[in-house]
């Protein structure tokens, strides 16, 4: 098939690149002129394992292709994607100016044509309920009669996106005419060979399969942050309560560990609009509210102990950080806790020293030169009065814990993402804070 990608944002590059891999024509459109310049030259803008091997190899078959020009690409093919951005409102909305200005060239580029060839308009941005219908409605009021709006959303893990696209637990599929299932079946039966199922289905209840999946999801995270929260005052070890839990078949392992919050460019975002949308239509979300207000609490919960391990006084002190991302295998930086808090510790007159494998240009960004950063994980040790583990990194897994000693002033960890065995931290002698665990103090 001829496919046009419009968006090269994170979700665009890699529907546009797995796509192409599946022998489709793929020509993505974005008009930032250095993004465009990079794609050009074979450079991959985001980090994502896997993602260049295909990109470069789809590249040289000729395959994939990138463009600024709107007007040719949409004449030249036959379904188009719209990934774009739809980031949160002030009020937590999402943002639909940039997925109704697209709409509007598109109904433009097509009436100067004389909208002959029908044309299949996807959705694939994550948007609230109704959007494709005012899609749909941008184009007719245009004069176009011969398209179809779909909405299909991604499910895409940051980290793990490309083996989530090749071989999708599922595909959704909203669209009101057979012509458009036709042609979306077509387009996704090569990925689901093993059997999992395309559900095919109106476009409002595809909308909000998104946010629904995304929001019980962060509510199962939140659940278990408040859970341990509570284990560690009665003594419990979440871990195991954890695995007790996560053996039952109704409820399952996945998504159970407990941490510091989540973030990213899905979640929070994605459990803010939900939130909104479901009020606009006075049937409020009220546990998500509460999820939302939960998480923004966890993000902090690593300051709090480390104030209570330095008797609420750490102006002066500094900080070593293992990890920025808001999880490994990205360089996200997006609503991460990691920014908070930093924030903070700055704020309460703390220094900070910080390593991640992916992730310093991004938070540049973000904090920019209110810490330092360093090259190696090892290197930002030196005469650092605690260290901070915040994204569970496999390279932070198994560390030379006789260097870590050797190289902070104190033997002490905060750890927000329980990669440490509490056990083993109390044989080496490490004061030792995770989450939801006993507390060791040496």
């Amino acid at each position: 098939m001829k496919l046009s990608v419009i968006g090269t944002g994170y979700v665009g590059l890699v529907s546009g690149t797995c796509f192409a891999e599946m022998g489709n024509n793929v020509i993505c459109v974005d008009n930032d002129e250095n993004k465009l310049k990079k794609l050009k030259a074979g450079e991959v803008p985001i980090y994502e394992p896997g993602l260049d091997i295909l990109f470069h190899r789809n590249i040289e078959k000729k395959r994939l292709e990138f463009t600024d020009d709107l007007k040719k690409t949409v004449n030249e093919t036959d379904v188009i994607f719209l990934c774009l951005p739809t980031p949160q409102g002030e009020d937590g909305s999402a943002d639909l100016k940039y997925v109704f200005a697209v709409a509007k060239s598109i109904g433009a580029i097509l009436k100067e044509a004389g909208d002959k060839d029908f044309k299949v308009i996807v959705n694939k941005s994550t948007v609230p309920v109704g959007t494709s219908r005012s899609v749909t409605e941008i184009l007719k009021k245009q004069g176009i009669k011969n398209f179809d709006v779909v909405s299909n959303p991604e499910f895409l893990r940051e980290g793990y996106a490309v083996d989530d696209f090749m071989k999708p637990d599922r595909v959704v599929v909203g669209a009101l005419n057979e012509k458009s299932f036709e042609v979306m079946r077509a387009l996704y039966e090569p990925f689901v060979r093993q059997g999992n199922p395309i559900y095919e289905m109106e476009p409002e209840s595809s909308e909000i399969t998104k946010y629904a999946s995304n929001s019980y999801l962060a509510m199962r995270i939140t659940f278990m942050n408040e859970l341990a929260n509570f284990c560690e005052r009665v003594g419990a070890n979440v871990d195991m309560v954890r695995k007790g839990m996560g053996a039952d078949t109704r409820i399952g392992k996945r998504f159970l560990f407990p941490g510091i919050g989540y973030g990213g460019s899905c979640f929070p975002k994605d459990v803010n609009a939900l939130i909104k949308t479901a009020d606009d239509y006075e049937s409020p979300m009220r546990i998500l509210k509460v999820v939302d207000d939960i998480n923004k609490a966890q993000k902090l919960i690593l300051v709090k102990k480390v104030l209570q391990q330095f008797d609420m006084e750490i102006k002066g002190k500094k900080f070593a950080i293992w990890g920025l991302a808001f999880k490994p295998n990205t360089d996200d930086m997006r609503e991460a806790p990691s920014i908070y808090i930093i924030r903070e510790l700055v704020r309460l007159g703390a220094k900070v020293t910080a390593y991640d494998p992916a992730a310093i240009e991004n938070t540049k960004f973000y904090l920019k030169n209110s810490l330092e950063y360093g090259e190696d994980q090892y290197g930002i040790l030196k005469d650092a009065d605690a260290l901070l583990v915040l994204t569970e990194w496999n390279e932070f897994r198994n560390p030379d814990f006789e260097k870590i000693s050797s190289l902070l002033n104190s033997k002490i960890i905060f750890d927000g993402r329980n990669v440490y065995d509490v056990n083993k931290m109390e044989e080496l002698g490490f004061t030792y804070h995770s989450i939801g665990r006993k507390t060791i103090i040496t």
